[in-house]
């Protein structure tokens, strides 16, 4: 029996169909709850509207007056978190879909494993209609991981849940990097500190948004992450070769990247 308060922080700017179709997909046998952070969207989510949509648990609704980027808007809900006493918590972007017993799965995991502070998943890349562009397996070997994490992430943010208790000695999302690569260096941070892993299952689908800050400031994006190659710097051949693969990555568009990384069957 599942007895840990769970609750899945949704950051919103301008996409209600993209949230409404994200809080849809959230289907357990279990109480979640779910905070949508407005980011100061022309188009705000209601919260009546929200709570009518969904029924299994709460629904809060937190407005921001601006917007502030989505590392600041992510705060804001791990912040409540620790003030409303949740046992763990994730977030999820708009537009993504969760598989059915998700959460289930992954807190069973960890009920199993309490060495483990942070749990992702395995997760399909789709396009905008659904279709699966690639599968992709980040590593479950915590060792593997933290080597990974010297030259990306090695946790797609949708999938991810952890214990809000850890969050005392990782801190927040680094504001520093609060538009680009605010989720990179959260969870470089956090696996610095306490073992992390991977559920081996394709759980979430993440789209593939043209529209998207991935898509539509990749090379901001690349450059936070030479420098937080820069700030976690340790002399050695993976962190050498992590600023070399960044600075090449930097001039390569990302649909080019898609497409080599199908070619070379990335990550199968």
């Amino acid at each position: 029996m599942i007895t840990a308060k769970l609750l899945i922080i949704i950051c919103h700017f301008n996409n209600l169909e993209g949230l409404e179709k994200t809080i849809l997909s959230i289907k357990e046998n279990f109480k979640i709850d779910i905070l949508v952070v407005d980011d100061g969207s022309k188009t705000k989510p209601a919260e009546q509207n929200l709570k009518n949509l969904y029924k299994n648990g709460e629904v809060f609704l937190k407005l921001l007056p601006e917007n502030q980027g989505v590392g600041k808007a992510s705060n804001v809900g791990l912040n409540f978190a620790i003030q409303h006493q949740y046992d763990l918590t994730g977030r999820l972007d708009c537009g993504d879909i969760v598989h059915p017993n998700k959460y289930e799965k992954q807190l069973e995991f960890l009920e199993n494993n309490p060495e483990i502070k942070l749990l992702g998943t395995w997760i399909n890349m789709v396009d905008m209609e659904g279709k699966v562009l690639m599968k992709l397996k980040h590593p479950t070997d915590y060792e593997a991981i933290k080597k990974k994490l010297n030259f990306n992430s090695a946790f797609t943010n949708s999938s991810v849940i952890f214990y809000v208790s850890a969050l005392e000695k990782t801190g927040l999302f680094p504001e520093k990097y609060n538009r680009n690569g605010e989720d990179y260096a959260f969870f470089y941070n956090f696996s610095k500190i306490y073992p992390t892993t991977n559920l081996p299952e394709f759980l979430v689908d993440y789209v593939v948004d043209p529209n998207s800050i991935s898509s539509l400031h990749r090379k901001d994006q690349v450059k936070n992450r030479l420098m937080i190659n820069l700030d976690n710097f340790e002399f050695g051949i993976y962190p050498i070769l992590a600023l070399v693969q960044n600075s090449i990555i930097y001039f390569i568009p990302r649909n080019l990247m898609i497409k080599l990384k199908k070619a070379i069957k990335y990550n199968q």
